[in-house]
């Protein structure tokens, strides 16, 4: 579709988005409407403009599992073993204050947030053990990093899962709703008036110094600043190092009687993961199984992990339900060697805000709002 040539575009239409503007934001997920919306509230007159490419936003945030989480005791075991010490206490912190953000800025009713809990099952004895050796020191970092007692706990819940010999709790995490999160953020965006555009493919950003132009499938759009803030796409448009896509597999079930199961629940280093939502459970992951091909930008479904999805569902998480899988999808995350998001110039006018590590729920808020500051 070209926009200059479809009549019943009128003049002031096609003016209003081939103007300069002074923001435009490619990617309409939660880290682009983060950035967007911070960006607004302290420059209340600039003119702002959301691209993304698809119908809706086509990356992680309408596709993930809905979990606010901030990190497991395993978690933050195996990071602290190959990653800096501050590195690591340094992304908890910006999960947790943007996971704040997010619940301030929206407000918990209207993503359906509930605080149920984090929970990480252990099918090893071994690493159980390891873990609860630790507690105490990492609840004592914790305290001194987010200000929370007792962050980390043995779960006194009993669920009837098997294959496990141990379940700890964080008390802090919760899920939510990412479809409405996704609508209010939308919301808040156009009630500041920052200006949506849908269906728009951005092929290359040119940084001309005194302007950038952006090519797309549409026409050139011209911006004093642009923020990239498609994460797993973002090697399509940048030359960002560290950055590589990382597709995950999720299936959701019909609604199930007398479904006891509640809370965020992962195993197996947070490889797999799953969670009630009404009386479904969503299951999502086992990107260990294929890491070559899981290593895409194409949104398609792996029958090899999605076999493997039903195998546990079955066997391990809902041993004695009869269930059916109502609908199976799979999102494009952004990892890469370190979890700490990607936020900086790439050029004079450009800024990346990439790299979410699978955690763009809790850290995109935080990551829009650092992005906004880095273009005053």
């Amino acid at each position: 579709m070209d926009l200059m040539n479809k009549s019943e575009y009128s003049y002031w239409e096609l003016k209003q988005f081939f103007k300069q503007f002074d923001l435009i934001v490619v990617g309409s997920g939660i880290v682009g409407l983060s950035t967007a919306i911070s960006f607004k509230e302290k420059n209340k007159s600039a003119s702002v403009l959301v691209l993304e490419r698809g119908f809706l936003p086509n990356g992680a945030s309408t596709k993930n599992a809905g979990f606010a989480c901030f990190g497991s005791a395993g978690e933050l075991i195996q990071d602290l073993k190959h990653t800096n010490e501050n590195v690591v206490w340094e992304t908890i912190k910006m999960r947790w204050d943007g996971l704040s953000l997010l619940r301030k800025r929206i407000g918990d009713k209207h993503m359906r947030f509930e605080q149920l809990g984090g929970f990480e099952l252990f099918e090893n004895k071994l690493d159980f053990t390891r873990c609860v050796d630790k507690l105490d020191e990492l609840n004592t970092k914790i305290k001194s990093v987010l200000y929370l007692n007792e962050c980390f706990k043995i779960s006194q819940k009993k669920p009837d899962f098997k294959n496990t010999v141990g379940l700890l709790t964080n008390r802090f995490e919760g899920q939510l709703d990412t479809g409405l999160m996704m609508c209010a953020l939308q919301l808040i965006a156009q009630k500041s008036g920052i200006l949506f555009l849908n269906n728009i493919s951005v092929d290359k950003i040119i940084d001309l110094n005194h302007k950038t132009e952006l090519q797309s499938n549409v026409g050139v759009f011209v911006a004093s600043k642009v923020v990239v803030a498609t994460n797993g796409f973002a090697k399509e448009l940048l030359k960002v190092a560290d950055v590589k896509p990382a597709r995950a597999q999720v299936l959701i079930t019909q609604p199930i009687k007398n479904l006891k199961i509640k809370g965020a629940f992962h195993f197996n280093e947070g490889f797999y993961y799953f969670r009630n939502i009404d009386n479904r459970i969503l299951f999502g992951g086992g990107r260990n199984l294929d890491f070559e091909t899981e290593t895409t930008t194409k949104q398609q479904l792996n029958p090899l992990i999605q076999n493997e999805l039903d195998r546990l569902l079955k066997e391990m998480i809902l041993p004695n339900k009869d269930f059916k899988v109502e609908h199976r999808w799979s999102g494009i995350m952004g990892v890469g060697k370190e979890k700490i998001p990607i936020i900086k110039n790439v050029s004079a006018n450009v800024v990346a805000a990439v790299r979410m590590g699978g955690m763009g729920v809790a850290i995109g808020s935080l990551v829009g709002k650092k992005t906004a500051a880095l273009i005053q």
